[in-house]
């Protein structure tokens, strides 16, 4: 009888432990259940602050050069962050959960909360998307999502550089993960993204080009394909890989 009470109490104290890590589990950031319900996962968490630049305003050189990025970063990106704090203050929104919590939803704001929040979250994005002397092509599982979905990373590359070409005005060319777990390509306009329940495009960015003329026009002028071609160069495959392992 001894034995079968420490059995049992063995049992039932093995039990608690695993339902307290199970709970301790579920609180951890990115964490997904057994059975999610069908949306866009986003692990990582935007602020509403502006973080440091990644790297020096000449690092980039000579595909972005230091004046642009100068500019780029300080006062163009600088004031949607500004601009989507005031919008958060006047629409009480809270800013200790992320931004891709508002994205989502959206349309429930104002126009400022749109444009701003888009503005902010894109360049947060953008300048951790790139890096000097970039990996030329990523590998690993993300290398064999894009040749499974696009044919190879050349074909890829045409589709993309086809979609920020071709964005007319001013926008953003994205690959990005649908909610089928694929890999698509797409583009959307001003400081729209695909996290919106507004944009037509949507999933969770993998990787965003700026292809507004404040991002190149002061090198590359009205040549947004040179500007297109070079940006390849110093893309942060690691960074993109990290975020598609996300997931």
């Amino acid at each position: 009888m001894e034995g079968s009470n420490q059995s049992r109490r063995k049992f039932l104290g093995d039990t608690a432990k695993a339902g307290l890590a199970i709970t301790s589990l579920s609180t951890l950031p990115g964490f997904v259940s057994a059975n999610p319900p069908r949306e866009i996962i986003t692990p990582d968490f935007t602020g509403f602050t502006q973080e440091p630049l990644p790297y020096s305003y000449n690092s980039l050189e000579p595909v972005i050069d230091a004046q642009t990025m100068e500019l780029h970063y300080s006062k163009h990106a600088a004031g949607y962050a500004k601009n989507i704090q005031e919008a958060a203050a006047a629409e009480k929104i809270d800013t200790s959960k992320p931004l891709e919590d508002v994205l989502k939803k959206v349309s429930s704001y104002s126009a400022k909360v749109r444009n701003n929040g888009g503005g902010h979250y894109n360049h947060e994005l953008f300048w951790k998307s790139m890096k000097a002397s970039g990996e030329g092509k990523p590998s690993g599982k993300l290398l064999s999502a894009i040749e499974s979905a696009f044919g190879s990373f050349d074909g890829f590359k045409t589709k993309f550089s086809d979609a920020a070409k071709t964005r007319f005005g001013s926008g953003w060319a994205w690959l990005l993960v649908g909610s089928d777990k694929k890999l698509a390509v797409g583009s959307t306009p001003n400081q729209d993204n695909p996290l919106m329940d507004v944009s037509e495009v949507k999933g969770y960015p993998l990787l965003g080009l700026d292809v507004w003329e404040h991002a190149y026009y002061l090198k590359y002028q009205n040549k947004r394909p040179d500007y297109i071609e070079a940006w390849w160069k110093v893309v942060n495959w690691d960074f993109v890989q990290k975020r598609f392992e996300s997931i």
